[in-house]
């Protein structure tokens, strides 16, 4: 075993540079003849050894110009024991002359001779190997290029100066240790393992690598270093190691990332311009704007409104707390900062010195990039919910307020925590944007439904109350509006009670929607009662209403008409372009009336048709408007089919009977309103 501090002797490949250079070796006598002849010599001479063991070296090498030259160098050598080195123009056996670059010594043997060996090689191929060498050096040593050399056990050899600045690390503390105990964050096991590989194939690994960190050198600033391996071998192929070589490509990494971003963003605001607003309800708009939201910008989100926008869009006070409704609160995971927010239908009052407040007081938009234990007091509502932030780790947050036709209606909130990311202005504007789409949609969802609610007031205000006592008639009715995002239509029902104990069955619709069209149908209703007072036949009253009706603004209507007679036990009727009738007799299947339509009201040039039935006991007359059976997808017949199925089935009450045909027939969504109303005939005696 060797000795404690001493380099181990072991076998190695010999080096590819020797080879590279073809040193030649020859040795001279004290006389200057050639006594030792290297294969290496035969090449850069021309001589075979045979041809030159024993000459003069001064005769054979030289031409005879150069020989007074090379004896004086040679005696030099020989008596002052001198070494000398340079270059000197030789000949080869073919005649031509060279340049070779000369290191000759005196040898002393153990006899006491003395010898020069001269150690030889073709000049241009020497000033070829230092110019790559110097050339290697310097740009290694002056590039802004990190490079290392690592030998077969992955250990330092070599580190350039960039490196040593990219590391914080001297050079010296790099060689001989292994590349993990340099690069000891667990992000350069990747690297590791691609440096094996490349070893292993010898397959190079350009630009393949991409580290993000902060480096010693630089611990403000994150860094991104690409990283290019490839595998060092001599030129008979032995592998020496592994180059890596690290460049620095913070600002490319930074603009990739920022393309990204923009991309991130192109593409949310396209998906917040197909997902926002595709109802005309504030709470599903608000939870719209929440889905897109999180989590590619936030990791907790909330949609306050104030409520005196929400409830009458009255311009916010300037002072004083502001009272908001939650809207919408949506967390990219489980999270206490998603409990610190307000559920949905609350309602809680902010202080004047909590940052929502001031956004929708000002209506400027609030940006903190970093939040500290301060900043998470004022973006709470109350201390218990500051903690919960707190505990949350909530780092970052944004407020933008929601700003629709210059007036503020609440605003949305954004909150980071696991996200380590803060917030910036990028992030400000994207979230205005986002704002500002979803603002204009709750003022239209507000302003859609004060119109609703009003029409819908109209309507209910024209509908009738049934009468006390009908002669020999049970009657139920319903009115149910149009579902959702659409407005109340012009449908309306009438009983009216005429002399001689007779009663007026009256079921319209009228075209359109909205406070229009509920006015339009108030008139209607107004004008059939006035012709039911006339004891008028049911096709004449159409025809009056049919004349009157081309001076309304929502002239088309339809219209079913129908006059019961208990003396008589029989009913008159008459449509204007109207669904048919069902009869209901008693104990017997239910079937739709075969009447004639008809033309809707104001088409004119049609004259109407008045046709009679008998009613016994316990029949019943079901009128009713399309928007019971009508749907955009199913074929009419069906939907008639369903209507006399529900209405098959054993004795119930009518207004049982309502709710069964509203609950089997309606569907949520409907976009058009219902007006219902049965007749169920009973016995009738008349009074003296």
């Amino acid at each position: 075993m060797a000795d404690a501090g001493q380099p181990e002797a072991r076998s190695s490949q010999p080096s590819g540079l020797m080879d590279l250079l073809g040193v030649a070796a020859l040795l001279l006598d004290g006389d200057g003849r050639i006594v030792l002849w290297s294969p290496q010599a035969e090449k850069l001479f021309g001589y075979a050894a045979d041809e030159a063991l024993g000459q003069y070296a001064a005769p054979m090498l030289v031409h005879e110009q150069h020989q007074e030259l090379m004896i004086k160098l040679f005696a030099h050598v020989m008596g002052t024991g001198e070494s000398w080195a340079g270059a000197f123009p030789i000949r080869h056996k073919d005649g031509s002359t060279h340049l070779a670059e000369f290191r000759n010594t005196r040898l002393l043997d153990d006899r006491g001779d003395f010898y020069a060996l001269g150690l030889a090689t073709d000049e241009s191929t020497l000033r070829e190997v230092e110019r790559d060498v110097a050339l290697s050096t310097r740009l290694i040593s002056q590039s802004p290029m990190g490079l290392a050399i690592l030998d077969t056990e992955l250990r330092y050899v070599s580190v350039n100066p960039a490196l040593e600045r990219m590391h914080g690390i001297p050079a010296e503390d790099h060689l001989g240790r292994h590349y993990r105990e340099i690069m000891t964050s667990t992000k350069f096991e990747v690297v590791e393992a691609a440096i094996r590989q490349v070893l292993k194939t010898g397959i190079p690994r350009i630009d393949q690598s991409t580290i993000v960190g902060r480096a010693p050198a630089d611990p403000e600033h994150e860094h991104a270093w690409s990283i290019s391996l490839y595998r060092l071998e001599d030129p008979q192929g032995h592998v020496l190691g592994v180059a890596e070589l690290v460049v620095d490509v913070t600002d490319r990494h930074q603009s990739a990332m920022e393309a990204a971003k923009a991309r991130q963003r192109l593409a949310l605001i396209a998906a917040s311009s197909l997902s926002i607003g595709t109802t005309l309800e504030v709470e599903k708009t608000a939870q719209e704007l929440a889905e897109v939201t999180v989590p590619e910008l936030a990791d907790v989100v909330a949609v306050d409104v104030l409520d005196s926008a929400l409830e009458d869009c009255h311009p916010a006070a300037r002072d004083g707390p502001a009272l908001f409704r939650a809207l919408a609160v949506k967390a990219a995971y489980p999270t206490e900062a998603a409990e610190a927010a307000d559920p949905p239908g609350h309602l809680a009052e902010y202080g004047t010195d909590r940052l929502a407040t001031q956004c929708v007081r000002t209506g400027r938009p609030i940006l903190i990039t970093q939040a500290d234990d301060n900043d998470l007091a004022s973006i709470a509502r109350d201390d218990h919910a500051s903690a919960l932030l707190a505990r949350a780790g909530v780092h970052s947050y944004i407020a933008v307020p929601l700003t629709a036709r210059g007036q503020i209606l609440g605003f949305l909130g954004l909150t980071r925590a696991r996200n380590p990311l803060p917030f910036d202005e990028d992030d400000l504007a994207l979230a205005g944007e986002l704002a500002s789409r979803t603002a204009m949609c709750i003022d239209n969802a507000c302003s859609h439904q004060r119109m609703r609610n009003a029409a819908e007031t109209l309507q209910r205000s024209l509908l009738p109350e049934h009468p006390p006592r009908l002669p020999g008639l049970e009657v139920a009715s319903r009115y149910q509006p149009a579902q959702a995002a659409y407005e109340v239509g012009g449908d309306w029902y009438d009983v009216l009670p005429l002399d001689g104990d007779k009663t007026a069955l009256i079921v319209g619709d009228v075209m359109g929607s909205g406070i229009d069209a509920a006015a339009t149908m108030g008139r209607l209703r107004a004008a059939t009662s006035a012709f039911a007072d006339l004891d008028l036949d049911p096709a004449e009253v159409l025809q009056h209403l049919d004349k009157i009706t081309s001076g309304l603004e929502h002239p088309i209507a339809t219209c079913v008409y129908a006059v019961y007679d208990p003396h008589r036990a029989e009913c008159r009727i008459a449509t204007a372009g109207h669904l048919p009738p069902v009869l209901v007799p008693s104990g017997k299947h239910p079937e739709l009336l075969a009447l004639p339509t008809g033309i809707p009201l104001a088409v004119g040039g049609v004259a109407f048709e008045t046709t009679t039935f008998g009613l016994g006991p316990g029949d019943q007359l079901v009128l009713y408007t399309d928007g019971l059976v009508e749907t955009r997808h199913d074929p009419i017949d069906e939907r008639l089919e369903t209507l006399l199925r529900v209405l098959d089935a054993p004795d119930r009450s009518l207004e049982k009977t309502c709710d069964r045909l509203l609950q089997e027939l309606r569907r949520p969504g409907d976009p058009d309103d219902v007006a219902l109303l049965i007749a169920r005939t009973h016995p009738f005696t008349p009074t003296a």
